[in-house]
Order: structure tokens, then C-alpha cells, then sequence
């Protein structure tokens, strides 16, 4: 047998295992198909390295340690399937992870296509962005009850500094009031029925959205927020790599054992090249 029909043996095995364990289903989708054009170079950022260990690999690593989550479904660029399959599935472990699926153009098509992989029995999906290593145990479960109770959820961030509306010609046109404003974050978390409904909607349609909980909100569907962390950051240029490694550090600092609160392994291991 080789190494990919063992990986999908052992995928299989564990899937029944989950549904035997637990139901309804909790499924974490991960798009990480981009090739993050505003880091600049050639390796896709999702495979930068982050404390000696490639992003994607923290954050699959946080749903993993996750109770409430019970299978994963990673959407990749269709050239690097094989070697996620390989070098990020089978050689850290993550069980959890039933299917290793090809990403689209744009995000949106790549959970749209991770979501055609989403066993029917499936309650609640889980989507959360491959680049947002510092997400925590705290904010899934919170995510999930949510969803469960309201049918969708997101994790967010109240906007702290002053807006300002801006006109084209560069002068303010006034301030706007920040209190009820809040920058998305995720995981966001939605009832399958509701996600895969806008999704396809959505898709027959043409319309786009920058998060998928615009596309739950555009179906009618209300979505409730848990407030997330500021440490939550979403790595997308290179300056956020330098705040990322700060974060890690602070954490390493504050818990003194190599091991958050979270579960997650925070000591600097021996980086890798990226050989998709």
C-alpha cells in the first residue's frame, strides 16, 4: 500500500469513527488555495514558515486540538494536493482531515468546492481562513455553540480606532460613528443547509463576497458575532509576518512550557523549504 492510500484508509477509518463518535457533524472547511500576490515572492503565503513551522500547519493544527470539530476539509491549490497530502496531512498527523480537495480561482470557489465534499449528516461548517495561525480553542467552541443556537456566527472584532469617509479626492467628508462597527474575523460558523443554499445562490448568480457570512446575510439569514482577539490576525503581507512572530514569542514568554493554553505547540522548530 502506498503512502496516499494509506493516508486515505486512515482518513476513511477515522471519518467512521467520527460519525460513530458524535452527531451531529461538526466540519471545518480550510480554503487555503490562494497564492497570496500581496507577500510578493513565489511561495504561496499559506506555506510561509511562522516559528519554524508552515502557517497552514498551525492553524489545521488549533481544529485538530479542537473537541468540537470533527472532520476537515482542506482546499489547496490543485498543483500542491499531493504534497499537502504528504508533507502537511500525513506527516504531522492530522487525523481530522478526510479530504484534501483542489481550490479554485478566488476563495470563494474554493470553499464552494470544499463544500461539495461535506457529508449530508454534517450540522454545522466551519470555515476558517489557512492564514489565521493564531486562532484559539476559546474562540471555536464559542463560534460553534453560537451557530448552533442561531444558525450562523462569526468571530469579530470591535473597530477601535476612528473612521473617517474619505472622498475621492482624498479629503474627509466626515467621521463616521465606530460603535457599532466590527471587522470580521474567522472561523465563522453556519448551519450546512444555510451555507451550502447561499453558496450555490450565490455561484448561479454571480455575485461575490469577501467573507462567506456576507452571502448568509445577502440570503436573509441573521448571523450573530463573538467577539474575537486582536492576536487573530490574518497574514497577508509581510509586515504581518514580524507582528506573527511577535505574538509567538509573547506567548512562548507568557506560558513558559512550550505549550498554550490552547493546546497548540509553540516551540521554534528547524524550517522547511516549500517543494510542492
Amino acid at each position: 500500500m502506498n503512502q496516499i492510500d494509506q493516508i486515505n484508509k486512515t482518513n476513511k477509518i477515522n471519518q467512521m469513527d467520527q460519525t460513530d463518535r458524535q452527531a451531529p457533524l461538526v466540519v471545518a472547511l480550510v480554503p487555503a488555495a490562494g497564492r497570496g500576490l500581496r507577500m510578493g515572492g513565489s511561495v504561496p503565503k499559506q506555506f510561509l514558515s511562522l516559528g519554524g513551522e508552515p502557517l497552514i500547519v498551525q492553524s489545521l493544527r488549533m481544529l485538530q486540538a479542537a473537541s468540537v470539530v470533527d472532520q476537515i476539509i482542506l482546499a489547496v491549490p490543485s498543483a500542491d494536493v499531493e504534497y499537502c497530502e504528504h508533507e502537511i496531512v500525513s506527516r504531522h498527523r492530522f487525523t481530522k482531515v478526510t479530504k484534501v480537495v483542489a481550490g479554485g480561482a478566488e476563495r470563494q470557489d474554493s470553499v464552494r468546492y470544499a463544500l461539495a465534499q461535506v457529508p449530508p449528516d454534517t450540522d454545522i461548517v466551519l470555515i476558517h481562513d489557512a492564514v489565521r495561525p493564531f486562532v484559539t480553542q476559546r474562540m471555536i467552541d464559542e463560534v460553534v455553540a453560537a451557530a448552533r443556537k442561531e444558525g450562523a456566527a462569526i468571530i469579530a472584532l470591535p473597530m477601535r480606532d476612528t473612521v473617517k469617509q474619505v472622498r475621492p479626492d482624498g479629503v474627509i467628508e466626515r467621521t463616521v460613528d465606530r460603535s457599532p462597527l466590527w471587522l470580521a474575523q474567522t472561523p465563522q460558523a453556519f448551519r450546512r443547509d444555510w451555507i451550502e443554499t447561499a453558496h450555490r445562490k450565490a455561484h448561479a448568480e454571480g455575485v461575490r463576497a469577501t467573507d462567506d457570512a456576507f452571502l448568509v446575510e445577502w440570503m436573509g439569514y441573521s448571523v450573530a458575532v463573538v467577539e474575537g482577539s486582536g492576536e487573530n490576525i490574518k497574514v497577508t503581507r509581510p509586515e504581518d509576518l514580524v507582528i506573527g512572530e511577535a505574538i509567538l514569542a509573547s506567548r512562548i514568554t507568557e506560558r513558559g512550557t512550550g505549550e498554550t493554553d490552547d493546546g497548540s505547540r509553540s516551540e521554534v522548530r528547524g524550517s522547511r523549504n516549500f517543494e510542492p
